[in-house]
């Protein structure tokens, strides 16, 4: 009986877990301008961010006679490495160069927490007039139902939001700075201990585990980020209050909420891999003559289609969020009355 009540739990988990996966899903089709918005907001932020990337890049391959291939090699952050290293001769244009990125970095991330939201109150109102769409089949009348983007509420969640989400972003951005800080001093320190005593193959597997730790720390992080997010928009609070609010949303929904996030970042891992394997096969095609000049158009179609599909992904999982921090507000609602209406046992 024991073992029968056990998969029936397990059984009833993994429906409610496709159920929440599936209206965050529908929400997040239904109202595909948010998507696009997001995609543009972040490709925005991506070329602003490039901006003081190349320009200290020619200015390094002019004055200090560096390669610009080179340079340019590898992502934003790789990029910036290699610059930044190669400007250490150079105090002043490296802090040139670090205060032109800080300003565009901070300037593109207040655009972000503008953008956000807008997008917040627009899946808060689709969240609320969607119904049990996930349990209903997929028509075009359901999915009308759950279309609650109008550019007025988006532009009015975006002004509501706005001072709250600014702070909420400073606080994340100290948060990577301390983090990235920690990793870096424990890194270099270690390097230099292990260096001393001979132990540079051991102290390579301990790098390379504290790096995985680095990126799971900041992957919580984030999701924290996003969970303060939800409390704020929806409990009309500010930082601190909303921390508390995602407290007791993680006591209450704890099981449901950790199988969401593992599902997600499993989608995010294989669409990672798949866009991977695309891109490595359009490259293939560069080699072959003629053919290869189909190669640019084909590049900027990937590209577009990688990042609405993972703006879509992450706007999934913010619907699921969205419905299960909506049912603990509820429970959590319902059950102050009773344990106030509830006398004390005596002794």
């Amino acid at each position: 009986m024991q073992g029968a009540g056990c998969r029936v739990h397990r059984a009833g988990c993994q429906v409610q877990l496709k159920h929440l996966l599936k209206r965050g899903a529908l929400i997040a089709a239904a109202n595909w301008p948010v998507v696009a918005i997001q995609f543009v907001a972040e490709t925005t932020f991506q070329v602003l961010l490039a901006v003081p990337i190349l320009g200290a890049a020619i200015l390094v391959a002019v004055l200090l006679g560096g390669d610009l291939a080179d340079l340019l090699q590898g992502s934003l952050r790789d990029i910036f490495t290699t610059i930044a290293s190669t400007l250490l001769s150079e105090p002043v244009a490296l802090v040139a160069f670090i205060m032109a990125f800080a300003i565009v970095l901070l300037g593109g991330s207040a655009l972000m927490f503008v953008v956000k939201g807008g997008t917040m109150d627009v899946l808060l109102a689709a969240e609320a007039a969607a119904g049990p769409i996930e349990r209903e089949p997929i028509t075009f009348d359901n999915l009308k139902r759950a279309s609650q983007f109008t550019l007025q509420r988006f532009t009015a969640g975006c002004s509501r939001l706005f001072r709250r989400y600014i702070a909420l972003g400073l606080l994340l951005i100290v948060v990577y700075g301390v983090s990235a800080g920690a990793y870096i001093g424990f890194v270099a320190y270690g390097y230099r201990v292990a260096a001393g005593r001979a132990l540079l193959i051991g102290w390579t597997f301990i790098a390379a585990m504290a790096a995985a730790a680095l990126i799971a720390w900041i992957t919580i992080v984030n999701l924290l980020y996003l969970l303060m997010q939800i409390a704020i928009a929806v409990e009309d609070v500010g930082v601190m209050d909303g921390l508390t609010a995602v407290a007791r949303f993680i006591r209450a929904e704890f099981r449901e909420l950790v199988g969401v996030f593992g599902v997600v970042v499993a989608l995010v891992v294989a669409a990672t891999f798949a866009s991977a394997l695309a891109w490595s096969g359009v490259g293939l095609i560069a080699f072959v003559p003629l053919v290869g000049l189909a190669v640019f158009p084909l590049q900027i179609a990937a590209l577009l289609l990688r990042g609405l599909v993972f703006e879509y992904l992450g706007l999934t999982a913010l619907g699921a969020y969205l419905t299960l921090y909506a049912r603990a507000r509820i429970s959590h609602t319902v059950a102050q009355p009773l344990r106030a209406a509830v006398p004390p046992m005596q002794a």
